[in-house]
């Protein structure tokens, strides 16, 4: 898998573009407005089209009024309302699938990724890639969240074979071509950096700015990443089912090398090694492995039995479609 490293200082590209930028919501309603006032004067400089794709992942709180407001007040605004809270991927896999235009940014919603910053990700694309993610250069989160952040990045990484899994983030430009790659997935577990290596291998990353949280608190808390970490390893890997082959061949050896100590000892004194306590402990041990590696084994079942259920990613309640008119920009003229 290809990884390019790109300075700060490299410049968009002339052609103009269609952009659909895709932002998740919950919990956000006081920051979107401030989100779509900045998008806009980026989007009108850079695209030729655009849209913006707001997917409410059923929020507690009145975003989803407040998305049906500003599409009110901006016919560049593709509402999705889903029925239930499905997770960060779930609905971002959702509008995805609804972009229409040629390149396709994700974005969190609280303003974390200044949209100030997406000329650089679409430049990148120009250069030749396929995927490129916007790197924070100091990430704003507390220690804890950055721990977990940090499992979940070593984990993509064995789960996509690549050093660029160490930089990926949620602020990622890709073509809309990667996605015919993952349009008929229908898995309930989605992670959208793993689905995007089933398109491409030409990755890139670029430093980015990440800005402090605007209002209230991220959503995903150190348990929400490490649960999304595991469920990256055995939704998309065969990493543990090797860990537990592995412990089961250690543990093996272990045994015979405690048979072979038994037997000579009996050669050797005439006697058997003394003491139950031993015994019992060895007991343990084979007992343990053979769990821990039955557990592994039931964590693939249980998916292979929730994927014959066929259980969506996503259940959309409410798909208000922009007007075509109002997204349509003039074509501007090469210099």
């Amino acid at each position: 898998m290809r990884m390019r490293r790109i300075g700060e200082s490299e410049k968009t590209g002339q052609l103009p573009v269609r952009i659909s930028v895709v932002v998740p919501v919950y919990r956000s309603e006081p920051i979107l407005p401030e989100l779509v006032r900045r998008l806009e004067p980026v989007l009108l400089e850079l695209a030729e089209n655009f849209e913006l794709i707001l997917v409410n992942d059923c929020s507690p709180d009145r975003s989803w009024d407040m998305i049906s407001n500003l599409a009110a007040q901006y016919p560049w605004i593709h509402p999705i309302n889903l029925m239930r809270n499905y997770g960060q991927h779930n609905a971002l896999l959702c509008g995805i699938r609804a972009a229409r235009y040629d390149i396709v940014v994700t974005m969190d919603d609280d303003l974390q990724h200044p949209p100030e910053e997406i000329p650089k990700l679409v430049a990148v694309l120009a250069g030749g890639s396929d995927v490129v993610y916007g790197t924070p250069q100091q990430e704003q989160h507390g220690f804890g969240r950055d721990i977990a952040s940090l499992v979940t990045k070593l984990t993509l990484q064995n789960v996509m074979g690549a050093e660029i899994a160490r930089q990926v983030s949620a602020f990622r430009a890709f073509r809309s071509q990667v996605t015919k790659a993952f349009a008929h997935y229908e898995g309930s577990f989605v992670s959208i950096d793993v689905l995007l290596t089933w398109g491409t291998n030409r990755f890139a990353a670029i430093p980015v700015a990440h800005k402090p949280r605007q209002q209230g608190a991220s959503g995903y808390t150190f348990r929400k990443l490490m649960t999304h970490a595991m469920n990256m390893m055995t939704g998309f890997s065969t990493m543990p089912l090797q860990l537990a082959s592995l412990i089961g061949f250690v543990f093996t050896l272990f045994g015979l090398f405690i048979l072979v100590y038994v037997i000579g000892r009996f050669f050797i004194h005439g006697d058997p090694v003394p003491g139950f306590p031993f015994l019992a402990s060895v007991i343990a041990l084979f007992s343990g492995a053979q769990l821990f590696a039955l557990g592994i084994i039931g964590e693939y079942l249980a998916r292979m039995h929730f994927r014959s259920m066929q259980k969506p990613p996503y259940v959309v309640r409410e798909n208000i479609l922009p007007r075509e008119s109002a997204i349509e920009q003039p074509t501007r003229s090469a210099s």
